[in-house]
């Protein structure tokens, strides 16, 4: 005869018998009840244990107190888990006694054995005001009472714990476990598309920008900031030339100017897109804050003064007190002991701007002072990528937030940096 209890991998964490009950249970979840039989007999395992095919065989013939006995029987059951089973037990069997019109059975019952379970007053008294109320009084036909029983046994499969029973769908819950653990090992995963489980998962550098993919050399001083706008479909820039530029991104992923905008009669240190895209805000040092149409250039507003906070390029020493090689990410739930924090860029002097990016928020990027741009994976505090192309300090990076693979970083030396994945096809949203 076949060995069942053998095991099936090397280390010895597969039991050859529970593999084949959770495959004979995924095959009667997908409807494929003949192969399911098929192989219960074929390999003599059933994915139902003894213990729960024989409370079948009691609770579909209505053999309630050797049902009752079976529970109380099973070893190793937690008094809570005994309880909850026993009192869905007893509501089946209450229900019954009901639809017989014996009622004052169905009151004893209720009173001497239900009442004493340790489920909680608040299920008993529920079902004694459904007792009074007659929600639960009335003839039930057969074929219901035969439906109720069967959706018993379901119940209990999800009360009664393995190896008894089996968690629902658990071949499914168990490769679904495995996926997600190899995309959350997976350091560069960036994608929306669906993961094959016919091969384990592993993503390259394309998934991420890594390379420049243009460079925009319109402003004529040094960039201080670079924003993408909600959409994605635009992107903003503002430098100490006194112009913020409105780029337009291009269903290729290239960027092309759009406007200029160039009222501000001091470098512009921000910018600021409205929620629906439609309008940008433009800060000057010590200067105003101006609100832009973003398909007229036409200025909306003009009379707002800036803060000095946002005006002025403050020495990191001196906005936080302290300087900082780091950057610290928070949970703004307030769950966390302590923030991530993030190591590798240089930030001495200047304020330096962080983003996140990537599917679903999975990256940071940072500019830093040694003309680099750095990106890390938020599970790691080393950076995954180190982006070279910049001459001087990297002040600010954007994330585009519907591409998750294209990235601008504004610099020092003039220019704004897009950069991409190694093909440019995979710029395509």
């Amino acid at each position: 005869m076949e060995n069942l209890s053998t095991d099936l991998d090397r280390k010895g964490l597969i039991k050859k018998h529970e593999f084949i009950r959770v495959i004979i249970q995924c095959l009667y979840s997908l409807g494929y009840e003949e192969s399911a039989a098929c192989l219960e007999s074929e390999a003599n395992v059933s994915y139902k244990s003894a213990e729960f095919k024989l409370l079948e065989s009691q609770i579909l013939g209505a053999d309630w107190d050797d049902c009752l006995d079976t529970l109380y029987g099973i070893k190793d059951l937690t008094d809570e888990v005994r309880a909850s089973a026993v009192f869905l037990v007893f509501k089946q069997c209450l229900l019954e006694i009901l639809s017989r019109g014996d009622d004052s059975m169905a009151l004893a019952l209720l009173r001497k054995q239900i009442s004493s379970l340790n489920v909680g007053k608040e299920k008993v008294h529920k079902l004694a005001f459904g007792i009074l109320s007659g929600n639960e009084m009335g003839k039930v036909e057969d074929h219901i009472i035969s439906e109720l029983r069967k959706r018993l046994l379901t119940k209990l499969e999800k009360v009664l714990p393995p190896p008894i029973t089996l968690p629902e769908r658990r071949l499914e819950h168990l490769v679904e476990m495995a996926v997600s653990a190899q995309i959350d090992s997976c350091m560069y995963h960036s994608s929306i598309d669906a993961v094959t489980i016919c091969e384990d998962h592993h993503c390259g550098r394309d998934q991420i920008p890594t390379e420049t993919y243009q460079i925009l050399t319109d402003h004529k001083n040094e960039v201080w900031f670079v924003q993408f706008s909600n959409n994605g479909q635009y992107l903003a820039s503002s430098s100490s030339d006194c112009s913020a530029i409105l780029w337009e991104v291009m269903d290729d992923g290239e960027l092309r100017l759009k406007h200029t905008l160039q009222s501000h009669q001091n470098p512009v240190s921000f910018v600021a897109w409205s929620p629906d895209d439609t309008m940008l805000l433009t800060c000057g040092n010590a200067e105003v804050l101006k609100m832009w149409d973003v398909q007229t250039a036409v200025t909306l507003k003009r009379e707002f003064t800036c803060g000095t906070l946002m005006a002025t390029r403050l020495r990191l020493g001196e906005a936080c007190g302290c300087p900082s090689q780091e950057i610290h990410m928070w949970d703004i739930a307030g769950t966390w002991a302590k923030p991530l924090k993030y190591k590798g860029h240089m930030q001495n002097k200047y304020v330096i701007r962080s983003c996140f990016g990537g599917f679903n928020s999975n990256f940071i990027a940072s500019g830093s002072e040694d003309s680099n741009v750095y990106i890390w994976n938020r599970r790691s505090s080393d950076p995954l990528e180190i982006l070279v192309g910049h001459s001087m300090t990297v002040n600010c990076v954007s994330w585009n937030p519907k591409r998750p693979n294209l990235l601008a970083s504004a610099s020092d030396d003039h220019t704004i940096r897009i950069w991409g994945p190694c093909s440019s096809d995979n710029m395509k949203p």
